[in-house]
């Protein structure tokens, strides 16, 4: 069932700037949850789809080719520790990390079951935390930022980005540490970096992610790009 058009919430922008790009093909959407993520359950039937060969609204097929060369693009070099995010769920779903028993919190459990069975790229960051205005851009050499509580750092030079006004914060590859959601994250905005290349699947993707949010009791605000 396709999600159902709400007034956009106040107070929150309505799009995001999108600079041009030739193989880009990107959507994003505000996400208002009913509690604070510590307090919600995820849905068993949500965390069902953390498993290879279960049935989705996804049709099969390889994104791993028109993926990488979306990332490229910029100059950027989607391999080892840099290769799509998409990419690196398939390995974690193999090693047991994520599984109907085992994820994080609501909002990137739907983030992650939808990159995982669409093999595109999905970004979750805290709304709250990412100060408007929205835009995505390609960053200039020699950008970085802090990925994890670790504070280790990757290199996100020629990488398409999410930019809030402090600058990157997300993206096809690491999310920023900087806006990472948290136990007391209410709001969140995703961003689904599809390519021109794999036509009509950003669209599908964006559809069964919104669904399952919806199925969960949160609601969902497209952004214009």
């Amino acid at each position: 069932m396709e999600a159902q058009e709400q007034q956009h919430p106040e107070g929150w922008p309505q799009s995001v700037q999108v600079e041009e790009h030739p193989e880009l093909d990107a959507a994003c959407f505000l996400t208002v949850f009913s509690a604070p993520l510590e307090t919600l359950e995820v849905p068993a039937a949500l965390r069902a789809f953390f498993a290879h060969g279960v049935q989705t609204p996804m049709d099969e097929v390889d994104a791993k080719g028109p993926v990488r060369d979306l990332l490229r693009h910029g100059g950027f070099k989607p391999t080892g520790r840099n290769k799509p995010a998409c990419e690196y769920l398939t390995k974690a779903i193999d090693k047991g990390w994520f599984g109907p028993d085992k994820g994080i919190n609501l909002a990137v459990d739907a983030c992650n079951v939808v990159s995982l069975h669409s093999s595109l790229p999905i970004s979750v960051i805290d709304a709250h935390r990412a100060q408007s205005p929205w835009s995505i851009a390609i960053c200039p050499k020699g950008t970085s930022y802090v990925f994890n509580p670790s504070g280790q750092t990757i290199d996100i030079g020629g990488l398409l980005s999410f930019h809030d006004e402090q600058g990157p914060c997300g993206g096809p590859v690491k999310d920023s540490q900087r806006t990472k959601t948290h136990e007391g994250t209410t709001h969140t905005i995703s961003v689904i970096w599809g390519t021109e290349r794999l036509p009509g699947r950003t669209q599908q993707a964006l559809q069964w992610y919104r669904q399952l949010l919806h199925d969960a009791g949160a609601q969902t605000f497209l952004l214009q790009t």
